[in-house]
């Protein structure tokens, strides 16, 4: 169900489920996120790879787990559903957002739906030439992309192709996600392992405080006007001063030398 392995400060979670895209079912979630709760506390991971086994990322949640039962009253649906959620796919992304350590995901394949928006929470996002993103659940299921995927979606796209992409539930391509800035980078297949693995060692390896201020920071961007961003920025940066890898990366510098961060 899940294959774990913590190398160079690296934690690689990857999805193995893969005879059904590695669809999200209860027992996948539970699971999940027993993990992240392991790793985040774990003091010798310092960033989180997640990545699918098989042919697809994550194909979204599975339409055959009791999650997604249809057998009972529209207001049952209704009620069951919030709890599942709140319980399941949203306590996920929260676990993924809230890691408070570098994240990065690999896409080696399809990531439809949940499955998107999983692998778009990761602060950086390869995908693989062969892997697609889609949002089917307005114009297959008639419902609304859930668990961030209107969130992350509009944020780095803009509603004039979110929209549309929700819309229509069209695939759109690695190569295109990259060109219109859904994701850091499209690489070949062969080579996904080993760029996403690399850039998460480079995090591993960095001052993970100021790693860890910065998604919020840039978030708050988008929302606040420049005084207020000005501020937050102050803030920050009063903070992280104050650190041990503050002094060491101008000692580092000082001294000619490659700076060794500690966390701390």
């Amino acid at each position: 169900m899940l294959e774990i392995d913590c190398t160079d400060g690296v934690a690689t979670v990857a999805l193995n489920r893969p005879e059904v895209l590695n669809a999200l079912d209860g027992a996948l979630i539970d699971a999940l996120l027993r993990t992240l709760a392991q790793l985040r506390s774990d003091d010798a991971v310092r960033a989180l790879l997640i990545t699918g086994r098989g042919r697809g990322f994550c194909a979204g949640a599975d339409l055959r787990d009791d999650m997604m039962n249809v057998e009972q009253s529209a207001a049952e649906r209704g009620r069951r559903f919030a709890e599942s959620a709140d319980r399941g796919v949203h306590a996920l992304v929260r676990a993924v957002a809230h890691f408070g350590k570098p994240v990065v995901s690999a896409v080696n394949g399809a990531a439809v739906g949940g499955g998107a928006a999983l692998a778009l929470t990761a602060h950086v996002v390869f995908a693989a030439e062969s892997a697609y993103f889609q949002q089917p659940f307005s114009s297959q299921l008639g419902l609304v992309p859930d668990m961030g995927g209107t969130w992350q979606m509009v944020r780095r796209l803009g509603p004039a192709r979110a929209l549309p992409l929700a819309m229509l539930g069209e695939r759109l391509t690695a190569q295109q996600a990259a060109d219109w800035g859904l994701v850091w980078r499209c690489v070949p297949d062969a080579a996904l392992a080993d760029a996403a693995r690399e850039a998460a060692r480079r995090l591993a390896a960095g001052p993970l405080r100021a790693l860890a201020a910065l998604p919020p920071l840039m978030h708050a961007a988008l929302e606040g006007d420049l005084d207020a961003q000005l501020d937050r920025e102050r803030d920050a940066q009063a903070l992280l001063v104050q650190t041990d890898d503050f002094v060491e990366a101008v000692s580092a510098f000082r001294a000619k030398r490659k700076p060794v961060f500690r966390g701390r």
